[in-house]
């Protein structure tokens, strides 16, 4: 398979990644590659900070739309720091729980909100 590389800093035009609406400009690029059938590297050099939100925009809503092997065989990221690594753990096994039952994650959140 043919492999594209998306550099985040180029991709949203900083090196904060913590905008939710950032995350959709790079989701929409995978989205794109996945279909085109290629595999992608995310390269987050020169991002100094990242959030979950720009996380969960850009990756973790694509374990809605792709199987968990998709997801493995054709996502990789590059250049992250040690500490992002592990809020991207977070966000990618959340995002699977949700995926695997969403109403189940709903009543769960609204239980323990109260609502």
């Amino acid at each position: 398979m043919e492999q594209i590389r998306i550099n985040i800093y180029n991709t949203i035009g900083n090196s904060f990644a913590i905008e939710a609406e950032d995350g959709e400009i790079v989701y929409k690029r995978i989205e794109k590659a996945f279909d085109e059938m290629r595999v992608v590297i995310l390269d987050f050099q020169n991002i100094e900070m990242l959030t979950s939100a720009f996380l969960n925009t850009s990756i973790g809503q694509l374990y809605g739309k792709y199987p968990s092997e998709i997801m493995k065989s054709s996502l990789s990221v590059e250049n992250m720091l040690p500490e992002d690594v592990i809020l991207l753990k977070r966000v990618v096994e959340t995002a699977k729980l949700f995926y695997s039952d969403p109403d189940r994650l709903k009543k769960s959140i609204d239980d323990i909100l109260g609502d």
